[in-house]
Parts: C-alpha cells; structure tokens; sequence
C-alpha cells in the first residue's frame, strides 16, 4: 500500500519549492494520486517519481 503525502512533503523529498510542485499540476506536468474534497493533493512520491521520470524520457 502507497502512502500518500502532502504537497509540501513531496516537494521536499523533490528538493524543490511547494510552489513548483504546485505550478506543475496546475500546467498538467504531473498528476497528484489523490486530490481530496477540499482540493488539497495527495502524492505518492514513488510515482510522482516515476511520473518526472516518463516526462524527462519523453522530453529528450
């Protein structure tokens, strides 16, 4: 079972600023897991890992 985490989570195990995390859901550069009720994002950093991976690929 995945454990999911906030965006500020991700975002630090990205080494990354929230904010970029942010900016690239909102532009669909990755996808969150899960986005609750109140529309806050749920991540499973293994595959938002992955997710950066396939776009890095893609992008060469």
């Amino acid at each position: 079972m995945a454990v999911l985490v906030a965006t500020g989570v991700a975002a630090r195990e990205l080494g990354i600023d929230r904010g970029t995390l942010v900016r690239w859901w909102q532009h669909g550069l990755v996808t969150p897991t899960i986005v609750t009720a109140g529309g806050h994002a749920r991540w499973d950093l293994q595959e938002l890992r992955q997710q950066l991976k396939d776009r890095r690929q893609r992008d060469k």
